[in-house]
């Protein structure tokens, strides 16, 4: 059936591109599976109607609320628009649906309400973006004669919001569904408990409500920022039962399923502020009020498991999903450690360790939920100890634990960090509001691909399918969520809903049109589309590269720190630095300036340009700029380790050897390293220097203490008092270890990020 398939997707494909095919005016995203546009236009106007099948009550409502067609019911046959149920032997999917634009009217057809909820999605961006905003057609229209055969390539597609660190009103959860929705996701994950705050309301355990739901203040500006600030003000907030079953209902009619996250064994603080008699310390608890991990967790008593049972019964009754996400991440295992009731119940269980004790009680919840048919999504530590039966996994620190749960044949979601994780930075413009870290710019969101190579065709069916995440340490406010998800959340979409063939020049030309309806939704998304982007690399020399991804732009610069207008030079091909510049670089279209400038100070000192080869390789995700990067002339952002000025490596050392061709002279060497241990950074503790004028054998000139800042970014600098010659300068910096217990990600490998090299 497959390859039928296929065949008949290549045979379209062909078909497209046939003269009388033209579908560069066609921009619908995601992007349709197979579409053919002919010639010929269908008039709307605003007394146009439409019709539908019994049973797409809610479709209808829902469109014509959205449109202000003329609801004509079910049964007249001379609308303009017909939304149909209709019986497929051949849909390949239960969403599969088909929009057909012809010389008599328009047919949206699919076998499920769902595929014709899709083809109105299809339609909508077939209308004018005003139609989002007006909510009628205020002049008459003309729609391109085409068909559409389209099906979601994942069953899962889906968008994550943390409620817990800030709390976003009931009706913003609904605008959120409601772009979900436009993007044909079907899965909200919703996060609603953590160690800031507990934002359900369950009537068995009123104190929730009471105490876990509110914190006494909350941290002001960045976690790595010392010495930590609050702003001494109550906060918090949690949503009635009646407003969570609201928000389903809600969703339903969207055709999202909402999914309910309860955080467990760890991230439950807020749970022990009410309740203290759960932990494994007689406390006393409160809700936390800065970001992180707390090394408080839930004890593993039967009374624990009792009052997690009656939670979830009560989540049960609120949320009709199938899968309920029990979190299992990030659960430290100190209390556990020192805990007299836990250690005498691994050994009477036969657990191997702590680990076999947080699959313990895993498996306990899952069979719980099992047994009232419900499934259990976990983060992908519920891997370790061993993998709960039936539980899916949930893969965020990277791709690893989602290729090795679907090796073991376990239903997977990807949602790696380093392409789904939206709380990161997407840009590195200096004017980007307070994010958590990291770089993701939207080119590298829509890169992804869920299916890793190293998966066979059978274990790649365990992929289910894809989730982009917000999580909000930093996102106070929901016009913040819409700005940090949007676009991002559109690659995404398409990700999860269209095939693996990217093109991202194509994905460009259609988000365009897409931000106009977002425009006309009043979303407050993200632009950065006209941005320059500035990127060095070495080629005899040291070149820089600029681009722009806003179509028809002319990018133009300067090298000395000034503005350019449209009087500057015109980019045409690399830029050769052969000395200290401060280039700025600005696209125009036209006269008229567009997007932010693109900056690059290149401080040119002995190293810069210079070959360098490392012994061990930096991470892929830390690395964008090459490992030349430290060797660039350009120093990487005072916030921002994730920049491609910067180079991270995950539990190994740097060593590096630069080559400046000829023997040097070197009076001082400085390197910068970055600091944030909320994010698992540590600066290392030493740093040693040799130097040679053949490349085999080295003489020490200086092993010393790299020292520690409250700052983020530590500038360790070594003056010689007598200067040191040699062609090849070796430098050897010891990755910190392993995070200490009791600290964020204790236990885990500490990364190491490095900056330039500057040498004089």
């Amino acid at each position: 059936m497959r390859s039928i398939y296929f065949l008949g997707l290549v045979c379209l494909m062909a078909c497209q591109n046939t003269p009388e095919s033209k579908t560069q005016s066609i921009h619908i995203i995601p992007k349709p599976l197979m579409l053919t546009e002919t010639s010929g236009t269908y008039s709307l106007d605003v007394k146009s109607s439409f019709t539908y099948s019994a049973g797409l009550e809610s479709e209808a409502d829902y469109f014509a609320a959205l449109t202000g067609f003329v609801n004509a019911g079910e049964s007249d046959t001379n609308s303009d628009i017909h939304l149909r149920l209709n019986s497929s032997n051949n849909a390949q999917s239960t969403e599969e649906y088909t929009l057909k634009v012809n010389e008599e009217g328009i047919y949206i057809d699919s076998e499920n309400n769902a595929g014709v909820f899709y083809g109105i999605q299809s339609l909508l961006q077939l209308l004018p973006p005003e139609i989002f905003k007006d909510k009628k057609l205020n002049k008459s229209i003309q729609i391109p004669q085409l068909e559409i055969v389209d099906s979601p390539r994942f069953a899962y597609r889906g968008m994550h919001l943390d409620v817990s660190r800030h709390y976003f009103p009931a009706s913003d959860i609904k605008k959120y569904i409601d772009l979900l929705a436009h993007h044909k996701m079907n899965k909200f994950h919703w996060h609603l408990t953590e160690d800031q705050g507990w934002r359900i309301e369950i009537k068995k355990y009123p104190k929730l409500q009471e105490i876990s739901a509110f914190r006494k203040e909350t941290l002001v500006g960045h976690y790595n920022d010392q010495p930590h600030q609050f702003d001494g003000k109550k906060y918090g907030g949690y949503y009635t039962q009646d407003e969570v079953r609201s928000i389903v209902k809600y969703a339903t009619e969207r055709h999202i399923t909402v999914i309910p996250e309860i955080e467990l064994p760890g991230h439950s603080q807020a749970a022990l502020a009410a309740y203290p008699e759960l932990g494994c310390t007689d406390g006393p608890y409160e809700v936390m009020t800065k970001w992180g991990v707390s090394n408080e967790v839930y004890c593993p008593k039967e009374e624990t498991f009792q009052f997690l049972e009656n939670v979830l019964l009560e989540v049960m009754d609120l949320f009709p999903s199938q899968f309920i996400h029990i979190g299992g991440d990030e659960c430290p295992k100190v209390r556990w450690k020192e805990s007299a009731f836990c250690q005498n119940l691994i050994k009477k269980e036969n657990l191997k360790d702590e680990h076999g004790l947080q699959s313990y009680f895993i498996g306990r919840i899952e069979s719980f939920l099992n047994t009232h048919g419900r499934n259990i999504i976990g983060w992908d530590e519920i891997l370790e100890g061993g993998l709960a039966p039936n539980a899916t996994v949930m893969s965020w620190r990277g791709v690893a634990g989602g290729i090795e749960a679907a090796k073991q044949k376990h239903n997977v979601i990807m949602t790696p960090n380093s392409h789904c994780y939206l709380d990161y930075y997407q840009s590195d413009h200096e004017d980007e509001p307070l994010a958590i870290g990291g770089f993701l710019p939207l080119s590298t969101v829509y890169s992804y691909e869920p299916i890793d190579p190293e998966l066979t065709t059978e274990q790649s069916k365990y992929v289910l399918g894809v989730q982009g995440n917000v999580w909000t340490e930093y996102i106070p406010d929901y016009k913040k969520v819409e700005y940090m998800a949007f676009p991002r959340a559109t690659a995404i979409a398409e990700i999860g809903w269209s095939t693996s063939k990217k093109d991202y020049g194509n994905f460009l030309e259609r988000l365009g049109s897409f931000m106009e309806r977002m425009n006309a939704m009043g979303v407050n998304y993200a632009d950065h589309t006209a941005d320059v982007k500035a990127s060095t690399y070495q080629d005899a020399g040291l070149k820089v590269n600029l681009s722009s991804e806003k179509m028809g732009a002319v990018i133009r610069y300067t090298l000395d720190g000034s503005m350019p207008d449209v009087n500057s030079t015109v980019y045409e091909d690399q830029i050769a630095i052969d000395k200290t510049v401060e280039l700025v670089a600005r696209s125009f279209v036209g006269t008229e300036k567009v997007g932010r400038e693109a900056k690059l100070d290149v401080n040119f000192h002995k190293a810069t340009a210079k070959n360098i080869s490392l012994i061990h390789m930096p991470a892929e995700r830390y690395s964008k700029g090459g490992i030349e990067a430290v060797v660039n002339g350009v120093k990487g952002s005072d916030e921002r380790y994730g920049d491609k000025e910067w180079l991270g490596f995950n539990g190994t050392d740097f060593e590096a050897i630069i080559d400046f061709g000829q023997s040097t002279e070197v009076k001082e060497i400085q390197m910068r390293f970055f600091k944030g241990e909320g994010q698992w950074i540590y600066l290392p503790v030493t740093m040693r220097f040799s130097i040679s004028d053949h490349g085999r054998e080295y003489e020490e000139i200086m092993d010393t203490k790299v020292g520690d800042t409250d700052k983020k970014v530590m500038s360790s600098i070594v003056r010689f008092t007598n200067p040191k010659y040699g062609r090849y300068l070796k430098i050897e910096v010891p990755n910190y270890g392993n995070i200490p217990e009791g600290k964020q990600g204790g236990g885990n490998p500490a990364w190491l990020f490095v900056d330039e090299i500057v040498v004089n």
